[in-house]
């Protein structure tokens, strides 16, 4: 990665020069049996297109603040760097009531309608799939997304030392996140071509670190796991060994 880069959005440009072929994020649920692979170049296109609704149609700026109410999921990821990408501040599990916008899953739309902002909702479901019934209120993640534009540009240059991401208490700008993942990849031995294997939720700096930074910042990539409890040790040996784990955090 580029020494020089000091924001999520850096990071994943830098990616997406060296190699866009490559693997960046493989994502399982254990409790439906989806598998879904991103390379680098198709992950980066969500972004774009993410950024792009958030930007234009959610009309979302620098510093608003986005309660981002998902778990541990490619779409969870795509979100984290689309907010990188604009400037918008993301706070994980952060209260609805107090942020300019909200992005749920099915589980939370409850909590998620005391937002006063825009609130967009996810599905979660295999391939990126919408709800059945669009829920009240809400724009439909899988809906909106597909005729956004694939390149994105932000109005504003995003400012490296906004604050970017407010986890478990602590609150991060773009350029202390980017430092503690390289910190984090070192200390985990991570390097350009690392497969790490997580099963820890993004409700940590630990979880989300694991799950999308810290194998961003090395140059590796991600095998992300949700319900991991759900598969025997049996079936974690082989996912390792087909997946060519050469890290895991679980």
């Amino acid at each position: 990665m580029n020494a020089s880069d000091r924001t999520p959005a850096d990071l994943l440009r830098s990616a997406l020069t060296a190699d866009p072929a490559r693997p960046l994020v493989t994502f399982y649920d254990d409790a439906t049996g989806e598998r879904v692979e991103l390379s680098v170049a198709t992950f980066a296109n969500w972004v774009s297109k993410t950024a792009n609704l958030l930007q234009g149609d959610l009309a979302a700026a620098p510093g608003d603040r986005l309660a981002l109410l998902l778990p541990a999921h490619w779409q969870s990821a795509v979100w984290l760097l689309a907010c990188s990408s604009v400037g918008v501040t993301v706070e994980i599990g952060g209260d609805p009531a107090d942020a300019d916008l909200v992005v749920s899953g099915p589980d939370t739309l409850d909590a998620a309608r005391a937002c006063g902002g825009e609130r967009v909702a996810l599905a979660l479901r295999p391939l990126g799939g919408r709800f059945p019934q669009p829920p009240q209120g809400f724009a439909d993640y899988a809906v909106e997304v597909p005729g956004q534009g694939d390149r994105f540009a932000p109005f504003a240059p995003v400012d490296p030392d906004a604050p970017a991401l407010s986890v478990g208490g602590t609150e991060l700008t773009s350029a202390q996140l980017v430092e503690r993942a390289r910190a984090d990849a070192g200390e985990r031995g991570l390097a350009p071509g690392s497969r790490l294997l997580s099963g820890l939720a993004y409700d940590s700096w630990e979880g989300l670190s694991a799950g999308l930074f810290a194998p961003l910042v090395a140059g590796g990539s991600v095998v992300l796991c949700r319900n991991l409890a759900q598969l025997s040790p049996e079936g974690l040996t082989k996912r390792a060994e087909s997946e060519r784990v050469t890290h895991t955090a679980v």
